[in-house]
């Protein structure tokens, strides 16, 4: 199943980006928008089965699955990856088509209080969720590294 998720991913994905930028985007939409999965899972999902270390950085925890200590009161669950490169307009390319893939990935909202825009934003958008959550996806140059995240928001979120 993720095979193939990452097949399509990597079909959708612009040939210009090169091949860490590729293996990046096609991980981080493959992986990053399934819920259920604790760190260590999330990082065998996007490990290469040779057993190579990711060419990339991903920054993963879920709250409700496991404690983070490191993570912010305001976000419950975080996938993000990072790779070396200005590579936002095809990220942002493949995020729109997994997003829209169904079942399409929530519906377009305001962004919450606690996210805004960072200097290298290319693409932040509020997403409505079920059950009442809130998800936050987010493309932008970091220190030129392109980066893609998704945070979920806790239940309550209105009220952080």
């Amino acid at each position: 199943m993720i095979r193939a998720l990452l097949i399509s991913a990597v079909l959708a994905t612009p040939a210009t980006a090169g091949p860490v930028a590729e293996q990046a985007i096609a991980t981080f939409n493959a992986v990053c928008f399934t819920a259920g999965q604790t760190a260590a899972q999330a990082r065998h999902r996007m490990e290469d089965r040779d057993g190579a270390p990711l060419p990339y950085t991903l920054t993963f925890w879920d709250r409700s699955l496991e404690p983070a200590p490191e993570a912010p009161a305001r976000i419950e669950r975080r996938c993000e990856v990072s790779f070396a490169g200005d590579h936002r307009q095809a990220a942002i390319a493949a995020l729109r088509a997994q997003m829209a893939r169904p079942p399409v990935f929530g519906f377009r909202i305001d962004l919450p209080r606690s996210h805004a825009p960072q200097a290298g934003t290319a693409l932040i958008e509020g997403r409505e969720l079920l059950r009442g959550r809130i998800a936050v996806v987010h493309v932008g140059l970091r220190e030129g590294e392109t980066f893609m995240g998704v945070d979920r928001l806790p239940e309550g979120w209105e009220d952080s």
